[in-house]
């Protein structure tokens, strides 16, 4: 039975929709739904500009008549670049424009590096080093312009911004994070906290991560992560997109993740967001339905 008054939902990503540049198709938005409130989620974030629609009333209707919450939308910036920056404000407003406009306003901006594109990133995901990861002033760069694109979110719209870490950008390890951090306004931007980026990234101990910066966590993606993976990718030197083509990012309860302990942890704090169920699927990767159906029937089983 489940007994938390945390709502869970998924995203476009598990059925394949991905802010990458890949190979194959994707299934259309009016399926993804569906399939999202059959396998008993109660809530989405928007994919892909574009996948859904872009006109307020037409989005509104589309997800109210499935009975489901917007919850978010991924917007990636090229963020360790300045002359990236105007380009991800408009492009972050533009996305919080239409949530708002369709009566999402409590929905977030997702903002995340330009991942997938930075050639040594996604080449070594989950085996980035201390020196690897960006110069100082690169990283008040970064920070700068996600503080900018915050601002302008929240002065356009009243909006909030949270960072999504991610392998295959320049900020997955566990001090990458908390570098981000340390250089961004804890009252302007959050972290949307990632299970299995975390742990793929190096981390080891979601819950204690969590503790220490929970303030700071406003957002939280449940993704499970298959060290066995990993470590075939490393042996084979394997890049981002071929860990995630082999299950790097397996079914809940299948992989290491401690999600009895963070469920626990998220009642402890009171938790009153969303969890957010991702198991990317590349296209034409295996049946997303079928996966989306396990993985709430795992948590069930937990609790949630």
């Amino acid at each position: 039975m489940n007994t938390s008054t945390i709502q869970i939902a998924n995203a476009p990503c598990s059925w394949g929709v991905l802010e990458f540049e890949l190979e194959g198709k994707s299934m259309g938005y009016e399926q993804v739904l569906d399939e999202i409130a059959q396998t008993g989620y109660s809530g989405t974030e928007l994919g892909d500009w574009g996948f859904m629609p872009t006109d307020p009333g037409s989005l509104r209707s589309e997800i109210e008549s499935r009975r489901l919450e917007l919850l978010g939308a991924f917007v990636p910036v090229a963020l360790a670049y300045e002359s990236a920056h105007d380009a991800g404000i408009e492009a972050a407003l533009r996305t919080a424009g239409l949530m708002h406009a369709a009566g999402y306003s409590d929905a977030f901006i997702v903002l995340a590096d330009n991942n997938g594109n930075i050639d040594f990133r996604t080449n070594n995901a989950g085996r980035i080093k201390q020196k690897h990861s960006l110069a100082e002033d690169s990283m008040k760069t970064f920070g700068r312009g996600a503080e900018k694109i915050a601002s302008a979110v929240k002065d356009h719209y009243g909006m909030r911004t949270v960072f999504h870490h991610h392998c295959a950008g320049y900020i997955e390890t566990p001090w990458e994070i908390e570098a981000f951090l340390s250089v961004t306004d804890p009252s302007l931007i959050g972290l949307c906290f990632d299970t299995g980026h975390f742990q793929f990234g190096g981390g080891k101990d979601p819950v204690e991560f969590m503790t220490k910066h929970w303030d700071r966590i406003w957002h939280v993606h449940f993704k499970d992560f298959s060290p066995e993976v990993a470590m075939i990718g490393a042996a084979n030197n394997w890049d981002y997109f071929r860990s995630v083509k082999q299950g790097v990012f397996c079914e809940l309860g299948k992989g290491v993740v401690s999600f009895k302990a963070i469920r626990d942890l998220l009642r402890d704090k009171k938790y009153k967001g969303w969890i957010v169920v991702e198991q990317d699927v590349l296209p034409g990767m295996g049946e997303p339905a079928k996966c989306a159906e396990q993985n709430r029937r795992y948590l069930k089983s937990i609790g949630l």
